[in-house]
């Protein structure tokens, strides 16, 4: 069954979506990322995005691969960011992006369309988990949209408007391709 992904820069709007989805009835798998800095800082690490990006990249990379499987075929998932998420972050850092990471991005394939969630200023708010400046965060939605374009995916922006309308669009969008296939088989 399809895994569909939602992703984009940081502050983009990934989690207040996924909330409205997982509310809506859709399975939602939570963004590995976010968790990892809060248990990284808690045992006070260096294993930090902003202190140690190879290390932490390693370790988000394993969160994903064991949510990719545990969200199983039973039906349509969505999944804050993925696996070329992390891909696009080690190349905005100018570092180098390993075979563990290539082979990665092949053996787990998601859903061919992939929803981007486009730069919001009007949004966006720094925390202790998110350090970005709204510039950063927009750099890195360009790094995002390239890497999965460079997978093979198809990258559908979000419109800039409030979570009900997203979630709307996603399910137009959804239909349009469920349409698609059914005319081609």
């Amino acid at each position: 069954m399809p895994k569909y992904i939602i992703t984009g820069g940081p502050g983009a709007g990934k989690t207040s979506l996924l909330q409205g989805l997982h509310r809506s009835g859709y399975p939602c798998q939570a963004e590995a990322s976010r968790q990892l800095i809060i248990e990284e800082k808690e045992r006070d690490s260096g294993c930090l995005p902003w202190l140690d990006l190879p290390c932490f990249a390693g370790k988000v990379l394993q969160r994903m691969v064991s949510s990719f499987d545990a969200a199983g075929n039973t039906g349509p998932v969505f999944f804050d960011r993925g696996i070329p998420d992390i891909i696009a972050y080690l190349r905005a850092a100018h570092l180098p992006v390993g075979e563990l990471y290539h082979a990665a991005l092949e053996r787990y394939r998601y859903a061919p369309t992939v929803f981007l969630l486009p730069p919001w200023e009007e949004i966006y708010i720094q925390d202790s988990e998110r350090w970005q400046t709204f510039a950063e965060a927009a750099q890195l939605a360009d790094h995002i949209w390239t890497v999965y374009r460079q997978a093979g995916y198809q990258v559908v922006a979000l419109p800039l408007v409030p979570v009900q309308q997203r979630i709307i669009f996603i399910q137009d969008t959804l239909s349009a391709l469920a349409g698609k296939e059914k005319q081609f088989s």
